[in-house]
């Protein structure tokens, strides 16, 4: 089946919503409705945070990936955080996916970014099999502390 790749619409609110939903329970992240509505309103801004959706072939929302592009001290090119991937578990294993990180790519280049990257947890080994073959695997551990 077809995919297409296309820039969230304010119309995409309520597929988007259950995507976004089934992302933080896949990653037993929760937050509220507040949080929700304002992760929306500022993917809708288009300002600091893009989304785009993948359609299926009856032009459904099946998937959504969210980025942002940052400043970086390595070099004079921004980086592209692609922060977050999720398809619908019942659209997988169809391109979907593959296809998200690739617009992210070509967004990236469009906007002269010097780089991609992302994070996953180590238990997304479906993911990872998909990631091993369109990125590559860096040695950076990750360290935080929550505020």
């Amino acid at each position: 089946m077809p995919i297409t790749i296309r820039p969230l619409t304010a119309d995409d609110f309520d597929r988007w919503k259950i995507l976004w939903h089934g992302y933080l329970t896949f990653y037993r992240h929760p937050v509220t409705d507040a949080q929700t509505k304002e992760l929306w309103d500022r993917l809708m801004s288009g300002d600091e945070l893009f989304c785009l959706v993948a359609c299926n072939g009856a032009d459904e929302v099946i998937g959504i990936v969210q980025y942002l592009f940052q400043p970086t001290t390595w070099t004079v090119r921004d980086k592209c955080y692609l922060q977050d991937l999720f398809v619908d578990p019942d659209a997988r294993i169809g391109g979907a996916g593959r296809a998200l990180i690739e617009a992210v790519y070509e967004k990236a280049t469009a906007a002269g970014a010097s780089e991609v990257y992302w994070n996953t947890q180590h238990f997304n080994s479906i993911a990872r099999v998909l990631y091993d073959r369109v990125g590559e695997l860096t040695p950076f551990i990750k360290y935080r502390k929550m505020l």
